[in-house]
């Protein structure tokens, strides 16, 4: 684990380097199949180092980090092109690439809170300082505070479960059980806020509109996942609160998944209709996760992954939209299959996956999450069922608005992509669509 670690340190100078840029895009590659090839998927922790190790849980969401801090890179060419201070940008992505790469791989639960608040101050400094509007500084302010007012009782909770069980060493949780209510809500809810859960989600998308292109995809890629991480890894020590109190968190995310769901539907803005389905999508993960069941873990795992790579894509082509129009308005962003022929393939593909189409690994995770709700209790069911059907139903209203009508008036011609964002958006949906034909390492890992 260090090994990776330390090279990745060693690219930072690389990236005032002139001609750093492809340098540390092409270095980056190099890593991501390295740590692929590593082949640490397995259900106990490998490759231990003195506070790093690695699991399937672990893999897989480094595997995802490294994945989208590439394609970031790739899809941030505007900011070579313009010169806006490159050598900072892409020294912030590497900066916290590394501090993803040591939440997801530490074994001390300290560790882990240390490394999962500091990867909150990269993201700041993106929104800060390549973010669109004025309101960024608003966005960058709901945050911190959201994030850090949440995580203070975590930090309580990890040294009070340090005083019980004498050791914040994660594989040596399972003979420690807490049962206190403060204590739970407190382990849990810095989690919640990151997932995010309904009623705690409104930084996102004020941080996602404001956002760069690179910002938005690290947030939905692999930020939200950070708390999905989190509980996957809490839940070991909370397993008799869990079963007594979770219900309320399943209800809480199914409803809100519904009614985000609704607020999708009457969206204007393009990043802002694929923010809030990001909420929705993270509320199916919660419900499956807070059941407790086989299913539910293994689910939330998979859909957290998938919707990484699907929801980067989905924030890429509203970029590559406009960047080519100056706005993200989806009044003037119609008709887009007259303007960019070419795209309007890409829009369906990854809009087709955003709706959990085969063969696409939300697929997979989606269909796992509703086994494992409606086993806990059928009840669920109703929601579930309002739940998938508006899912396809503002991802159709994302997809139909924006490709068909009439164009914008302004807008008589026709365009072509570049190739790097053929390329960008072809390396999100592959391995999107061909992880499904090697699903085990997803499901069956417990």
């Amino acid at each position: 684990m260090l090994k990776l670690l330390l090279s990745m340190m060693f690219l930072i100078p690389v990236c005032f380097a002139p001609g750093g840029w492809w340098m540390v895009q092409s270095l980056l590659f190099l890593l991501t199949f390295l740590f692929m090839m590593m082949n640490m998927a397995s259900s106990f922790f490998g490759s231990l180092s003195h506070f790093l190790g690695c699991d399937v849980l672990s893999y897989g969401l480094i595997l995802l980090s490294f994945w989208i801090c590439v394609l970031m890179v790739m899809a941030s060419e505007s900011v070579k092109r313009y010169k806006v201070y490159e050598g900072f940008f892409i020294m912030l992505v590497l900066v916290l690439l590394i501090l993803l790469y040591c939440t997801f791989s530490s074994m001390n639960l300290f560790m882990f809170y240390l490394f999962f608040e500091s990867s909150l101050i990269p993201t700041l400094f993106l929104i800060l300082g390549w973010g669109y509007q004025p309101e960024r500084l608003q966005a960058g302010v709901y945050l911190l505070f959201y994030t850090l007012l949440a995580s203070l009782p975590l930090l309580v909770g990890v040294f009070y479960l340090e005083g019980i069980g004498m050791t914040l060493f994660m594989p040596l949780f399972f003979n420690i059980n807490l049962s206190h209510m403060i204590c739970y809500v407190g382990l849990i809810t810095a989690f919640l806020v990151k997932m995010p859960m309904f009623l705690v989600h409104l930084w996102l998308p004020k941080a996602h509109v404001e956002a760069p292109v690179s910002g938005s995809m690290i947030l939905a890629g692999v930020l939200l996942k950070l708390g999905g991480y989190g509980l996957l890894r809490i839940f070991s020590v909370l397993i008799v609160s869990g079963l007594t109190f979770n219900f309320i968190w399943v209800g809480i995310s199914l409803v809100g998944g519904v009614l985000v769901s609704l607020i999708c539907l009457r969206q204007t803005d393009l990043k802002a209709l694929i923010a809030y389905s990001s909420v929705a999508h993270m509320g199916i993960v919660l419900g499956g996760l807070m059941t407790m069941t086989y299913w539910g873990f293994c689910g939330s795992f998979t859909l957290m992954i998938a919707h990484g790579l699907c929801s980067s894509g989905l924030f890429c082509l509203a970029n590559i939209s406009y960047e080519r129009m100056g706005s993200r308005s989806l009044l003037i962003n119609k008709g887009l299959m007259n303007f960019m022929p070419s795209m309007t393939l890409w829009w369906f593909l990854l809009s087709s996956c955003n709706m959990a189409a085969p063969p696409s690994l939300n697929l997979l995770s989606e269909i796992s999450l509703l086994n494992s709700m409606v086993s806990w209790t059928w009840v669920t069911m109703v929601m579930l069922s309002f739940l998938s059907f508006f899912s396809a139903a503002y991802t159709l209203y994302l997809y139909s608005y924006s490709q068909h009508g009439k164009i914008y008036s302004g807008l008589y011609s026709c365009s072509m992509g570049y190739s790097r964002e053929y390329l960008l958006l072809f390396l999100h949906w592959v391995p999107l669509n061909l992880l499904i034909m090697k699903s085990e390492p997803c499901m069956l890992w417990l």
